[in-house]
């Protein structure tokens, strides 16, 4: 795919260059453990060289409108996007695959193809796994950075009600990340009571 790798090493220049400090959970590093997750994707299901490499930019650039603003990221990253693949003269359905893959993982997330699943539980895979209270820390500290929540009481109330408004949409994570998930939940649940 002629671009791709020119767009990878400048979106991951931009992420590196011009996310906040201030972003303990939007950083580079959560980027790219979404790549890490959706490379993990394309193994296992053999996915094609072609919309892997657009899963892969959909993950690259996701959270590319943190760089701009931490309100509608989504509607920036999108707007980063189209800009960033044109220059690199993509066309315009690899675009609009990338712009729908972004989109895609706006809560609350509503994937329409597997490449928009993957993406959208890649981005939360997380929630699953035995790293969930050091990356839902950065989160918290994040959000109250940004005076979105004042301490844990409320943030353990937000997070048991987004975990169980939360689904996953590949049969791999509804096997391996359901399970793990709802364990977290009971253990919230408990430190509320």
């Amino acid at each position: 795919m002629k671009g791709y790798n020119h767009l990878r090493k400048k979106a991951l220049s931009i992420l590196k260059d011009q996310l906040s400090e201030s972003l303990t959970y939007h950083g580079i590093h959560h980027t790219l453990n979404v790549l890490n997750v959706c490379n993990q994707y394309i193994r296992r299901n053999k996915i094609p060289s072609h919309p892997a490499k657009l899963l892969r930019l959909g993950a690259l650039l996701h959270d590319i409108g943190f760089t701009v603003s931490n309100i509608n990221h989504e509607e920036h990253s999108v707007k980063i996007s189209r800009e960033l693949m044109r220059e690199c003269n993509f066309n315009s359905l690899d675009t609009e695959t990338v712009v729908n893959l972004i989109y895609a993982t706006r809560i609350p997330q509503h994937p329409k193809n597997e490449l928009e699943k993957i993406l959208c539980d890649a981005d939360l895979d997380y929630l699953g796994r035995s790293d969930f209270y050091s990356i839902s820390d950065q989160l918290f500290q994040e959000l109250k950075y940004f005076s979105v929540l004042k301490d844990k009481k409320e943030w353990n109330k937000a997070q048991i009600k987004f975990l169980e408004s939360h689904s996953y949409h590949t049969p791999y994570a509804q096997k391996y990340r359901q399970p793990e998930k709802e364990k977290r939940i009971k253990e919230i649940r408990s430190k509320l009571n």
